[in-house]
C-alpha cells in the first residue's frame, strides 16, 4: 500500500505563483505514474500533470500547459507541481494520485485533496 500526503495549498491572488508537494510512503516501489488532478465545483475530476516513474515523460492539460510544472524527486519519493500566473478558474481541489503502470494508467492512490483558491 501507498501513502500520499499533499501540501501547499492555500489562498492565493490572481497572477501569483503556488507549490504543491506530495510526499509518498509505504510500498513506493510499486508507484510508477504519478501525477495531478484537479476538481472544482460541477465540474469532473480532470488530470491536468503526470509524470511516468523515471519522470522522463510528461503530460500536462491545455488548460495549465506552460503554467504548470511537475517534478519529481524519486530519492526522496515526492512530487511536485509549481504553478505560475494562476488564474481564477484555477480554484479547485487538488489531488496526488499515482498509478502502479504507465499503459495502462490506473491511479489507484490518492491524496487528501488540498484546497487551492484564487481570487480575483
Amino acid at each position: 500500500q501507498v501513502q500520499l500526503v499533499e501540501s501547499g495549498g492555500g489562498l492565493v491572488q490572481a497572477g501569483d505563483s503556488l507549490r504543491l508537494s506530495c510526499a509518498a510512503s509505504g510500498r513506493t516501489s510499486s508507484l510508477n505514474a504519478m501525477g495531478w488532478f484537479r476538481q472544482s465545483p460541477k465540474k469532473e475530476r480532470e488530470l491536468i500533470a503526470r509524470t511516468s516513474g523515471s519522470a522522463g515523460r510528461l503530460y500536462y492539460a491545455d488548460s495549465v500547459k506552460g503554467r504548470c510544472t511537475i517534478s519529481r524527486d524519486n530519492a526522496k519519493n515526492t512530487v511536485s507541481l509549481q504553478m505560475n500566473s494562476l488564474k481564477p478558474e484555477d480554484t479547485a481541489v487538488y489531488y496526488c494520485a499515482g498509478s502502479k503502470n504507465m499503459v495502462p494508467l490506473n491511479w489507484i492512490y490518492w491524496g487528501q485533496g488540498p484546497q487551492v483558491t484564487v481570487s480575483s
